[in-house]
């Protein structure tokens, strides 16, 4: 076999490695999913997993870095709007991070649950969190510049939108509450775009 071939095949375990846990979190959660129960679950011998990551803590940082750079694409997108003095910036990123949400779930829900027993790791998913959070900073200078008052510091504004959002996705997508049947994916971007902007604006809309 070249070196070629044997990278191909590691990044192809790698990648079924990573499918795999996926589906498994998404089954029996992070905190009940053992090594092998992901190794049965890609069709690969137990020891290979040890070719790839140390423990389920790193391949969780694995899918976190992977989250991470799908991020960095859709900010990327030709679509992206950034003055949240305009309503429709405001549901785009809603909307996106709902749809992340939603198409991510398993992972997500992994990683808080991996935050909750694990300080390190509670770490390093507070530094992503803080890393994404900074991104809008410029958004919200266009609230000063056009006369309005932001709610609190720039910093916190974003954080009570974030949380929000995620506060929502979960009651929503992970965890319905019976008896309180959820929004449809279009009402839940509308009011929390609603919410937000009034909240960050003033101003409704």
């Amino acid at each position: 076999m070249t070196a070629t071939s044997r990278k191909e095949k590691a990044a192809e375990t790698e990648a079924a490695l990573k499918e795999a846990a996926i589906r498994v979190f998404a089954r029996k959660g992070y905190l009940n999913t053992k090594i092998t129960d992901v190794t049965a679950e890609a069709g690969r011998a137990a020891g290979s997993f040890y070719n790839h990551f140390a423990g389920k803590e790193q391949l969780l940082e694995a899918l976190l870095a992977d989250l991470a750079a799908a991020s960095d694409v859709r900010a990327g997108d030709v679509d992206h709007l950034s003055d949240f003095t305009d309503p429709e910036a405001v549901r785009w990123h809603i909307r996106e991070y709902w749809d992340y949400y939603r198409s991510h779930a398993a992972i997500m829900l992994a990683l808080r649950q991996a935050a909750m027993v694990n300080d390190e790791f509670a770490a390093t998913l507070a530094s992503f969190g803080a890393a994404q959070a900074a991104d809008l900073h410029g958004h919200l200078d266009h609230i000063g510049a056009a006369g309005h008052r932001l709610p609190a510091e720039a910093h916190v504004s974003i954080a009570m939108m974030y949380q929000l959002v995620e506060g929502c996705a979960q009651l929503w997508l992970l965890n319905p509450t019976p008896g309180w049947p959820p929004p449809t994916d279009e009402a839940a971007v509308e009011a929390m775009t609603r919410f937000v902007y009034r909240g960050l604006t003033g101003r409704d809309y």
